[in-house]
């Protein structure tokens, strides 16, 4: 009964949402598109894709088609008379260092806010949303996913319940459009989702709202982000994967990043175009790893690279990501929690079955011993990943590890990972923002919360103060909060990536206040 009720709302979900999406940027604007990308028009590919047409887009690119072959042509300057560019996030806000770090934190809630979307603007890759929300900053005009989790637990703290309620219903629109949560609010993200938070910002909101009426207002967009992830994997045979389900060998069912798609993304042409030159994949197979990469949030990282290291080897869809199944886990738990508060004990128990097969699977595959680590599988090689990295510390944060377990990651992570500023992401420098000497502030809440679970309480304390203390170094240099630091010198900014440093910066805000008000309640700056 159990696998034919995940079969049908699997069946049912796909189903409701076989629509056609709206069309992204490339869609719209054959032959313009590749010609703007590949130009470096604007030197960050994602501008163009952001810019919105000031005429309908058959009409530019009809008249693109007509010029293109003109004498004195002039790309650019096509360009600027039929698109205009977006603005950074932010604007020209300008923080006043004097006034402090809480001040600043406050006031950005503000100035990173944007309000509901009308309807679909013609020219624009904005998908628009019913309700307020608030974006992390610079190049990054739309929300995000995974960020606005962290953003969240700020917003808990300066007691903004009504603006967590209205992204979570934003978040709840978009799996009830599209049957899932793009990556971001664009066209061009329509392809692939990003790390399933949805179930932690509902509860989140449930611990802001009280009482038992959270949870069931928003299980029916809770299954449906399980059955998008689930899709296609009842089916499966024993080491075989489809979409983002992978069935192990032994017949476990667990998951990986995919992106429906297999070609360069809009928002990186380029930089796809040419790494796909350098790598010995065909093309095809290395833009879907690239961007089932993008949908795990990291990218990149040498986490998803194989034996040579490079991003030529990229290799994500064959592996089965430790963080990703834990946060399936508590999807299961979270919607098992939902039926128990509306008195359905079948569906309840049903769900929970699922989470502890889940865990069962994490803890056999996923747990190295020797290392005193979890690590992602390679299910196609059929053997553990050789890389430690901080997504090792999420079988503590949603309590699947045993004490000893986490006793030895919490041993891992001050050996290894510990630096002056904070915990370094993995230990490998590699020249990627997700290796080291980066840190983000998602990873270091995961870690901090995870040893606290554990009462490891003085290394949690250790890594907080860390961070606290390099952010408002940066502060008052600076005036800004970075998407990123640099943990082991922090006097130097931090690098790698597709693009420059962005500051602003949405889940760096929430973090920081949480951690702020958990060990410096009283220190004022």
């Amino acid at each position: 009964m159990r696998k034919l009720f995940l079969a049908l709302l699997l069946a049912t979900t796909s189903l409701a949402f076989a629509q056609t999406l709206p069309p992204s940027p490339r869609q719209l604007y054959p032959g313009l598109f590749e010609a703007v990308q590949l130009g470096r028009v604007y030197p960050d590919n994602k501008t163009f894709v952001d810019a919105v047409a000031k005429q309908p887009p058959a009409d530019v690119l009809r008249a693109y088609n007509q010029q293109k072959a003109g004498p004195g042509f002039d790309l650019k300057t096509f360009v600027a008379a039929h698109f205009t560019p977006p603005a950074a996030a932010g604007g020209q806000y300008q923080s006043r260092v004097a006034a402090g770090l809480r001040a600043h934190l406050d006031t950005l809630w503000t100035v990173l806010q944007r309000q509901p979307d009308a309807k679909q603007q013609v020219g624009s890759s904005l998908l628009p949303l019913p309700r307020p929300y608030l974006v992390p900053g610079g190049r990054f005009r739309e929300v995000y996913y995974w960020d606005s989790y962290f953003t969240m637990l700020g917003l808990a703290e300066s007691h903004r319940t009504p603006v967590i309620r209205d992204m979570v219903d934003n978040f709840a629109y978009l799996l009830d459009t599209y049957g899932f949560i793009p990556n971001g609010n664009r066209t061009y993200y329509l392809t692939r989702s990003q790390p399933p938070f949805f179930s932690l910002m509902v509860s989140l909101l449930a611990r802001q709202e009280g009482g038992l009426k959270t949870l069931p207002r928003y299980q029916k967009q809770l299954l449906r982000e399980y059955a998008y992830w689930m899709a296609g994997g009842v089916t499966l045979k024993p080491g075989t994967a489809k979409n983002r389900a992978v069935r192990l060998p032994r017949g476990e069912l667990l998951n990986r990043y995919w992106d429906d798609s297999d070609q360069p993304r809009e928002e990186s042409y380029v930089e796809d175009v040419e790494a796909a030159k350098r790598s010995p994949q065909p093309p095809a197979r290395f833009y879907r790893n690239v961007r089932a990469a993008a949908a795990s949030g990291w990218d990149f990282s040498t986490r998803w690279f194989g034996p040579k290291g490079d991003l030529g080897s990229i290799q994500t869809t064959d592996l089965v990501p430790v963080d990703l199944n834990c946060l399936l886990y508590n999807l299961e738990t979270t919607i098992a929690k939902s039926y128990r508060q509306q008195g359905n004990g079948a569906r309840a128990t049903a769900f929970l079955a699922k989470a502890q097969a889940r865990k069962k699977a994490i803890l056999a595959y996923c747990w190295d011993a020797k290392a005193g680590w979890f690590v992602d599988y390679n299910f196609r090689r059929q053997q553990r990943s050789p890389r430690q990295t901080l997504a090792g510390v999420y079988p503590l944060e949603f309590g699947l590890a045993t004490p000893a377990q986490a006793k030895l990651v919490a041993a891992g992570l001050k050996t290894s990972f510990l630096k002056p500023g904070g915990l370094t992401t993995t230990r490998t420098r590699s020249g990627q923002q997700w290796d080291a000497p980066n840190a983000w502030a998602p990873l270091q809440y995961m870690a901090i919360d995870g040893l606290e679970r554990y009462n490891h309480t003085t290394l949690a304390r250790t890594i907080g103060t860390r961070w606290i203390s390099l952010n408002r170094e940066v502060f008052r240099q600076t005036g800004k909060l970075m998407e990123k630091y640099n943990v082991v010198d922090p006097h130097l900014k931090a690098g790698g990536g597709e693009y420059p440093l962005q500051d602003g910066f949405g889940w760096t805000n929430g973090v920081l206040l949480k951690l702020m008000n958990k060990y410096e309640p009283q220190k004022p700056l």
